[in-house]
């Protein structure tokens, strides 16, 4: 049996990963899906201070506090930041660092250094001018699409997605990522990469950050589906996180 914490990206909450625990737990394994501060069944916790550090706090608390060691932690998409942050502060009770198309930020870095000028002007404009200027709203799959891989969203999928999705903390995008590790040449777990189509991409493109994840000393796994495989392919998602407890 191994102990997954599973942590979700923009908009989501625990609710997202109901599947893919529900699999894993099916396989005997113990689950904690996370749902950070300000998000789904949290959001009457919402306020303009949550910021990085109080989704990282999220984690390390859950781990803490019911006493877990050997963790398999995963974070899709945003929550690749904030796992990344997870495992800087406490390395020893982690076994393995898993990133579901996503990939860790760098010392000093914000989400929002991601973004072209333009966008994140248009960005930030949205935010003041729906989100009070400090909630990001989820955009919609009309939006998501032009940029992110949508493939295996049917209509049930996308219904839910819009009817729990809630505005993201923006201070989360904005506050740099501090490590106290980042020079550290090894770890004590092994990193992972989960790539759908987003990350599959990038790594065909040959952008060399991402590039480098799809070799030694990272495990390099595939997916043929879109950026949200807790959705469209959970039964292989579980597949592959299941897999992690017996190819090391």
């Amino acid at each position: 049996m191994a102990t997954y914490v599973l942590v979700p990206g923009a908009w989501l909450g625990g609710w997202a990963w109901q599947d893919v625990a529900s699999g894993l737990r099916d396989r005997g394994h113990d689950v904690y899906p996370i749902t950070l501060t300000g998000l789904g069944e949290r959001v009457h916790l919402a306020r303009p201070e949550i910021d990085l550090e109080t989704h990282i706090t999220d984690v390390v608390n859950t781990i803490a506090w019911n006493d877990l060691d050997d963790v398999i932690l995963a974070g899709h998409s945003y929550a690749g930041t904030v796992v990344t942050g997870v495992a800087d502060r406490m390395p020893d009770r982690i076994s393995q660092l898993v990133y579901v198309d996503s990939a860790p930020l760098g010392d000093g870095m914000a989400m929002v250094d991601l973004y072209p000028p333009e966008a994140l002007a248009a960005l930030r404009q949205t935010i003041d001018q729906f989100g009070e200027g400090w909630r990001y709203p989820f955009p919609g799959f009309e939006m998501l699409a032009e940029d992110t891989s949508i493939a295996g969203l049917g209509e049930r999928e996308q219904e839910a997605m819009v009817a729990k999705s809630t505005p993201h903390p923006w201070a989360t995008y904005t506050q740099p990522l501090r490590l106290k590790h980042a020079d550290a040449e090894d770890t004590p777990y092994r990193r992972v990469l989960i790539a759908c189509d987003e990350m599959r991409g990038l790594v065909a493109a040959g952008v060399p950050q991402i590039a480098a994840m799809a070799g030694p000393p990272w495990h390099y796994l595939e997916m043929e589906t879109g950026h949200w495989p807790m959705f469209s392919a959970p039964r292989e998602l579980v597949e592959l996180l299941d897999g992690l407890t017996g190819d090391r």
